[in-house]
C-alpha cells in the first residue's frame, strides 16, 4: 500500500475547518501525484496507488463534511466514482493474473503478476482479496487441467481483459472529464480558508 503523506501544517489552536482544510489539501495533492501513471493501462501498482490516494481524499472530506461548503457532497461523489472505477479495474488485474498463472502461461504479465502479489500481501487483520485456498488450487491443482477446463478458463480469460479495457477506458475518461473540468482546482478553490 502506498504510504499516505504527513501532514505537517497543522495548528493544534487552530479551528477543526483550518486544519480540515489542511490535511484535505495534502490529500488532494497526495491524489493528483499519482496522475502520471493516468495514461497507462498497465501500470497495476501506480493505478492501484491512486486508488488509495483517493479513498484517503473522500475519508477526510466526508469526515469533515460539514466544516466545508455544501459543494462538498458533489465534490465526494467524483472522488468516490473514480476510487469504485479504480478498485474495479484492480480486482479484475489480481483475477487475470491468477488466470494467466493458472493457465502457466509463458509470461503472466508482470504487471498482472504484481497484482496478484499485491493482493496476497494485504494486512493480515483484514480478509484478503482472494481465496488462499484458490490461489493455492488455481497455481497447484491436484490434477492437470483437462481441455474442457483449459478451454473454459481461457474464455474466461479473454473475457476479463476485454471487460478491464472497457473499466480502464470508462475511468480515463472520467479521469479527463475532471481534468477538462479543472477538477483539482475546484476542489482547491473550495479549500480555501474562508475563516
Amino acid at each position: 500500500m502506498a504510504k499516505a503523506s504527513v501532514v505537517t501544517d497543522l495548528d493544534r489552536h487552530a479551528s477543526t475547518g483550518k486544519n480540515a482544510r489542511a490535511i484535505a489539501r495534502v490529500r488532494l495533492t497526495e491524489m493528483f501525484g499519482w496522475e502520471t501513471y493516468v495514461d497507462d493501462p498497465y501500470a497495476v501498482k501506480n493505478l492501484h496507488n491512486l486508488r488509495i490516494a483517493a479513498k484517503r481524499l473522500r475519508y477526510t472530506l466526508e469526515i469533515f463534511e460539514e466544516t466545508f461548503p455544501d459543494e462538498c457532497a458533489s465534490i465526494i461523489k467524483e472522488v468516490e466514482q473514480i476510487q469504485e472505477e479504480l478498485g474495479s479495474l484492480h480486482d479484475d488485474d489480481v483475477i487475470i493474473a491468477l488466470l494467466r498463472l493458472s493457465l502457466g502461461a509463458q509470461d503472466s504479465g508482470a504487471a498482472y503478476e504484481q497484482a496478484l502479489l499485491a493482493a496476497s500481501s494485504q494486512d493480515q487483520q483484514k480478509a484478503p482479496a482472494v481465496n488462499p485456498a484458490l490461489v493455492k488450487h488455481l497455481l497447484q491443482p491436484s490434477r492437470p487441467l483437462g481441455a474442457e477446463q483449459r478451454e473454459g478458463l481461457e474464455l474466461l480469460l479473454r473475457n476479463l481483459q476485454q471487460r478491464r479495457e472497457r473499466q480502464y477506458t470508462a475511468f480515463y475518461q472520467h479521469w479527463y472529464q475532471l481534468k477538462q473540468q479543472n477538477f483539482q482546482r475546484k476542489v482547491l478553490n473550495m479549500l480555501a480558508d474562508n475563516e
